[in-house]
């Protein structure tokens, strides 16, 4: 067996990726773009892929491949049609990230909420020393107990997210929407009552047709002047222009993101050169990405392949 990896970059090099090597012969490239494609899958059994496009133009020569493995659990870069023509099997991975991704989502909240960079700068600038009290009152910040907390999106990460609100003391509320039917333990409520009464807004949905340009100027108009909004989604959720004019005219008091509409972040992205650390925070797609997270997603492609060849 051959089992090729298109773009093993993305799932980083700390990752122990040996038992790949006990199933047949292993080839690992960092990256490729389309046009390296079918020269490298040409003779494989197996493809890991990440972000690659998987369609005829650059499978179509791999009269081998069995099986499409994707180290995400997006899975719009496979051209499902086409390898269904072709018996070619796919498998994607959910689950591996949530308490990453929850995790990552309050440590952007605490960045924001308690001013983390301005205390961290006020001391590291040598401010503290020669101050007249013990305490700096220069930014405040509240507690999240009594506060409430809107979720975007109740899965797997969203539901982990609630509760761990909840065992802060803050009052949950989410909204669903492509219009779910209601989670029992969950209070549902539509779009509008979770913009105009939440505390702190977090997105966990994937993008479609129900959540592409979701949160747009009318919404942040909705929001408190001092909701914090997390987009740990995807980055079109959001249209970026109308969260920098929302920054800037203090509509909301900050955004926490982990995601963007082009990533890497494109040269001419509207929240690129934002001034105020303190009320935006951008981090560069990780909050999946802690080591367990990724160990999990590797464990569990190694075993979609295994069981795939009842091996």
């Amino acid at each position: 067996m051959k089992i090729v990896f298109l773009d093993a970059k993305t799932i980083g090099d700390d990752i122990d990726l040996s038992g790949f090597d006990k199933l047949g012969q292993v080839v690992k490239y960092p990256f490729s773009a389309s046009a390296d494609i079918p020269e490298r899958a040409l003779d494989a059994d197996v493809l890991i892929v990440n972000k690659v496009q998987v369609n005829q133009n650059t499978v179509g020569r791999a009269h081998r491949l069995k099986l499409v493995c994707v180290t995400a659990t997006g899975t719009n870069n496979l051209d499902k049609d086409y390898l269904e023509s072709r018996g070619i099997a796919w498998r994607n991975v959910a689950g591996y990230s949530t308490e990453s991704v929850a995790q990552h989502t309050f440590a952007m909240l605490f960045y924001l909420l308690e001013h983390l960079r301005y205390y961290d700068d006020y001391v590291k600038n040598d401010h503290y020393t020669n101050d007249t009290i013990f305490t700096h009152f220069e930014k405040t910040f509240y507690e999240l107990k009594g506060k409430t907390w809107g979720i975007i999106g109740l899965g797997n990460i969203g539901r982990r997210v609630a509760q761990i609100a909840e065992a802060f003391g803050a009052e949950v509320i989410y909204t669903s929407p492509s219009g779910n039917a209601p989670q029992n333990g969950y209070q549902q409520v539509d779009l509008h009552t979770l913009l105009t009464d939440s505390d702190i807004i977090s997105v966990h949905a994937p993008l479609n047709r129900y959540t592409e340009n979701l949160i747009d100027a009318s919404a942040f108009r909705k929001m408190k002047n001092s909701c914090i909004f997390l987009n740990l989604g995807r980055g079109p959720i959001v249209v970026e222009q109308d969260l920098a004019d929302a920054l800037n005219t203090r509509e909301i008091q900050a955004a926490g993101l982990d995601v963007l509409s082009a990533e890497p972040m494109s040269p001419d992205n509207p929240l690129r050169h934002f001034p105020d650390t303190g009320r935006l925070f951008i981090t560069p797609h990780v909050a999946w990405a802690s080591i367990e997270a990724r160990s999990r997603l590797m464990e569990t492609i190694l075993g979609q392949v295994k069981d795939f060849f009842t091996l």
